[in-house]
């Protein structure tokens, strides 16, 4: 892909940020997402909307990649643990919402700055994806690990 249709495909990524937005609000509510799912959720939400992150959102164009990266990894995760259907249903825009997802987060991240991708992927590790319907999406997925448990020593 080419610079310019990098630039292109990004700058329309950017304009569907609000119904992003709205599809993360629905999945809030909807009882089939764990809550830990719709902690990360909550948490995307308002990064998305404090203007001052990693990259400030005052900054037109430059302000919102960081934005619609970290929404699109939240989105990932989430499809990774539960059924992709369930987005799927409360998406309103255009297209294939699984998709769009994961074209989000490959455009953007070729646009962030490598420390800035790190600190929003902080916890986050590249693992083989486990879901076979989420078709156009580069596997592997990323998804969130716990914390590396105490290995004991047995004598």
């Amino acid at each position: 892909m080419s610079a310019i249709q990098a630039r292109s495909r990004l700058k329309n990524l950017l304009l569907i940020i609000p119904n992003l937005l709205l599809l993360c609000a629905r999945l809030l509510t909807d009882s089939r997402v764990p809550g830990a799912e719709r902690a990360m959720v909550a948490g995307a939400i308002v990064y998305a909307i404090v203007p001052f992150d990693l990259i400030p959102d005052m900054i037109p164009f430059v302000g919102q990649i960081d934005d619609v990266y970290l929404i699109a990894l939240t989105l990932l995760r989430l499809m990774e643990r539960t059924d992709p259907k369930i987005v799927r249903e409360h998406w309103e825009g255009g297209g294939d919402v699984v998709e769009l997802v994961g074209a989000a987060a490959l455009v953007a991240a070729k646009f962030l700055p490598k420390p800035i991708r790190r600190v929003l992927t902080s916890r986050l590790d590249v693992v083989p994806g486990k879901i076979e319907d989420l078709k156009g999406i580069p596997k592997p997925l990323l998804v969130v690990h716990s914390e590396p448990e105490a290995v004991s020593s047995e004598r």
